[in-house]
Order: C-alpha cells, then structure tokens, then sequence
C-alpha cells in the first residue's frame, strides 16, 4: 500500500497561475462532505505548479483526489467525535505561517502579495479552510497513534527486511562537547544601553515610529528587519520576564525597560487575541570589551593545556570551567534538529564542522567565537568525544535512527488500518470517471 500524505504541502496553495474553472460537479462524496470538480482541479494546478516535471497527470490527480478524500473522511470523523478546533486555533496557526514567510523574505511583505497575488488579508482568508483541515488532520491522527511505541525487536525485524545493497549510507556523524567562557560585560556598557533604550522609549511616545526605531537599532535580526514585531504567542514561548511585562501591556502601551537572557529590551504591545499577543520589541545587547574578551580567551587557552597535559573527565571539567548551561548535561552539544548528540556535515554551522573535520577523538580546540541561542558573544574550546566514518547502517551505531524510522512505519500502518476501517463504516460515494484510481481498491471503497 502507497503511503499516505497526510498533511497537505501549504507552499503554493495561492498560485497566482491557478485556471478558472467553468464546468463544475460533485465527484465524490464523503459522508456530509463533498468534493467538487473544481476542488480537484484547483488542487492539481497547484501540485503541478510545484513539481513542473509531471510525467503522468492521471497518477497525479488520483494522488491528489486521495488526499482529497482523506481530509474530508478526517472532518467526517470530527464531527462524530465531537472534535472541535477552534477558530482562534485556525488564525493563530495562520499568523505563525504568515510570519515565517516574512521572515524569509526580510520582512517585507509587498514581496509575500507580488508572488501570490493577493493582498496579505485575501492569503489568510484563502488559508482558513486548508488549515483547519491540516489542524484536524494533526488532531484525529494523533488520537490514532498515541500510545504507539516499538520493541528492540520489531527494530531488529525492521531493520533484517534491507538487502544488503539497499542498506542505506549514513554519513561522517560527529559527537562534540564545549567548554564556554563567556566574558562580562560593564556596569558603564549596561548603564549606557539603560540610557539608549530610554531615549527610545522617549521618542516613541513623542511620536516617532517604534518599527523604524527597531529596524534601525535592534540587535534581534530575526524581528527588527520587521520593524521588531514577533507575531502572535502565547505563553510559555518567550523569556518569563518578557512574558510577564509583555502580557501586562495594553494595546499601543509601551514597556519600561527588561532584561533578559538575550540582553535589554523594550516592549510595545500590538494586538492581543485571547491568550495570544502581538508585540513588538527593540533589544540591545551588552557586549564586552576587548579587554574583557582577551581575558577569555587567555582562560580558554590554558584551560586546553591542562585538559591536554593532565587528562580529566571532560564532563567533569565542563561542569567546573564552562558558562553554558550545556554544562548540566555533560558539556554535550544537542543536535536541535535531531535531538541527539550526533551532528552530521549538514546540520553543523560551517565554522564549527571546519574546526571538528581537523580533530580526532578525545582532543580539544582551540578557542573560537561563539554566539550562543540567546546572541550573547562568548568564547569556547571543543571536544572531540566521537567521529564516525561514512558507513552503511547498522544496529550498533545507528539504533536511534532506524528505531524512530521502525516507528514511523508502524505508525503509518495504523493510520492505513484506520482508513480501511472507517471507510467499511462511512458512506462514500466516487464518481465513475475515478473509480479506477489505485487507491479505491486500496481502500476497498465500493
């Protein structure tokens, strides 16, 4: 059985190249739900749009009335099990992706309306409908796959179906540790910034535009190209102390002055939906003198040679010597998209595989800059602890690896079991002209 996608790619769903349709027809129905030819066919336009090498339009658009019919078997299901997804859930989703499309286009989004051909508003109204699927989609499959988990053994069974000529190659994988110093910085620096963001502060409420202050003068360089604003959270997804201020503010009101991890800032607050806010920020952040940063890597340098010269625990020597929290943890470095202390080529900064390439295990660095999550300016030495060579995979090295792919699987089984199962229980109903797709039989609709 093919593999289900089961949720929708979002990327190209407003093309502006989308074809009007002037022949309409309901072609399948999915208990209550129906689905017109016209859905089809805005649907088709925009997969096709995306992938421009389609070889068979008939395979594509059997794919793509199956996604069809599975969003609206999903919506079926919700509706008799009384799920609800809110509309602030649907505009809060929205808002997340409408500003992470601004992000990457620097803020800009004059850029966003050219490609789409709508204005911002019109691209949120036109998101609604596919969003609230994605969101029930999400809901309903992990009610099917919650509780879900694999056995060393169905991981040795997963892993014994690869020939041996198919096995996959994993590559060169790193696992590294760091000590941080991150030096101080001055009262004079913090009393100076003080004074700044005051002044700022001060020239907004006489009437300066706080956007054009924050794109000229914060240091955040994900917001300020966005004249500082963050786009709508919720709690528990910024610093407690900016939260606490930020949550406080009324709309247009702007903060008196807070620290945080990421340094100094000041607030003014945009809109408030619910227990979601929009807000703007400027931040400043301390930096340290040279002298300041000479005296950490003098610290750095020394601390190698007695790490090289008296060998000790690495994390040991972390836990006494580094400014990091990693130093809770060993010293190790995580890998955030993975989750795991192993880092391959293309999930290391470049500076750093640069460093790591040149290292064999168990020997540390030199010093070398380094700017923390938070974009405080610190200093560190790395620790080779593993290098793994290029290789096929395997149960020793690469267990994680194949367990979370052997999960992935048998989740995958179980969301086409509940298909099959449903469909037996849930009336629907394809036009003749569709029937031949392999997903009817595959499904076993009638």
């Amino acid at each position: 059985m093919k593999k289900l996608i089961i949720i929708l790619i979002f990327g190209t769903i407003f093309s502006s190249t989308m074809a009007q349709v002037t022949v309409d027809a309901i072609i399948a129905v999915v208990g209550k739900e129906i689905i017109l030819q016209s859905d089809l066919d805005k649907a088709v336009i925009e997969r096709t749009t995306m992938n421009q090498d389609v070889d068979d339009i008939e395979t594509i658009r059997c794919a793509v009335l199956q996604e069809l019919i599975y969003a609206k078997l999903m919506i079926h299901q919700a509706d008799i099990d009384s799920i609800v997804i809110s509309q602030e859930e649907v505009d809060n989703q929205i808002d997340a992706r409408i500003q992470v499309w601004l992000q990457s286009v620097g803020g800009d989004p004059k850029i966003i309306e050219q490609h789409f051909g709508k204005t911002i508003e019109e691209i949120k109204n036109d998101m609604k409908e596919p969003m609230f699927n994605v969101l029930i989609s999400e809901r309903i499959t992990a009610s099917i796959t919650d509780g879900i988990t694999v056995t060393p053994s169905e991981v040795k069974s997963f892993f014994t179906r690869f020939n041996t000529d198919s096995m996959p190659v994993m590559p060169e994988t790193y696992e590294y540790g760091h000590i941080v110093k991150t030096p101080p910085v001055s009262e004079v620096e913090i009393a100076s910034i003080k004074a700044v963001l005051n002044e700022y502060r001060e020239r907004v409420l006489k009437g300066e535009k706080f956007s054009m202050l924050a794109r000229l003068y914060s240091d955040d360089p994900g917001s300020a190209p966005k004249g500082g604003v963050l786009g709508f959270v919720e709690r528990g997804e910024l610093y407690p102390e900016f939260e606490a201020v930020a949550f406080s503010l009324k709309p247009g009101e702007i903060s008196q002055i807070v620290q945080t991890r990421a340094g100094y800032h000041i607030i003014q607050m945009i809109e408030r939906k619910g227990d979601a806010i929009n807000v703007a920020h400027i931040l400043i952040q301390p930096k340290p003198s040279e002298d300041e940063q000479v005296k950490a890597i003098t610290f750095l340098d020394s601390i190698k040679i007695v790490l090289t010269e008296k060998p000790i625990d690495f994390s040991e020597a972390a836990k006494i010597y580094s400014d990091d929290l990693s130093k809770n943890n060993g010293g190790w470095v995580v890998n955030k998209y993975s989750g795991s202390f192993k880092f391959d080529k293309e999930s290391l900064d470049p500076t750093v595989y640069a460093v790591l390439s040149k290292l064999n295990e168990g020997e540390y660095s030199s010093s070398i800059p380094y700017v923390n999550d938070d974009g405080v300016l610190s200093y560190r030495i790395l620790y080779m602890k593993t290098k793994t060579a290029q290789h096929n995979a395997n149960l020793s090295e690469d267990y994680d690896i194949i367990k979370n792919a052997a999960l992935e699987e048998k989740k995958q089984i179980a969301i086409e079991k509940w298909i099959v199962n449903k469909v037996k229980v849930t009336s629907i109903k394809i036009s003749e002209k569709y029937k031949s797709c392999p997903f009817v039989t595959e499904w076993q609709i009638p």
